[in-house]
């Protein structure tokens, strides 16, 4: 069973948001998409872009700051290049008021 560690509040996310977030030293990019907290690494396997500091469009997708790419915050699947690999997702449950991530 995996360990989780809380993040941050449900109200530092406010629909539509992105926050950064550290998991055991790994940048995480927790976004909130409708009411639902989806977790991503921080890092876009293009060129290593931050992916947290993206614009987060409908329909619960990632835009890479750096070169546009896309990903789907929930699955990690490229959906627009230049990327082709898909980026780490983790698994994230919400107790209260607290947004945990899976270590």
């Amino acid at each position: 069973m995996p360990e989780f560690q809380t993040v941050a509040s449900t109200s530092d996310i406010p629909p539509g948001e992105m926050m950064i977030v550290d998991v055991n030293a790994t940048e995480v990019a927790i976004a909130n998409v409708d009411g639902e907290f989806c977790a991503f690494a921080n890092t876009c396997t293009h060129r290593g872009g931050p992916l947290g500091e993206g614009l987060l469009l409908p329909g619960g997708i990632v835009e890479c700051p750096f070169h546009g790419g896309r990903f789907n915050v929930r699955t990690g699947e490229v959906v627009a290049a230049p990327p082709t690999e898909p980026v780490q997702t983790y698994t994230v449950r919400v107790e209260g008021e607290s947004i945990q991530v899976a270590e």
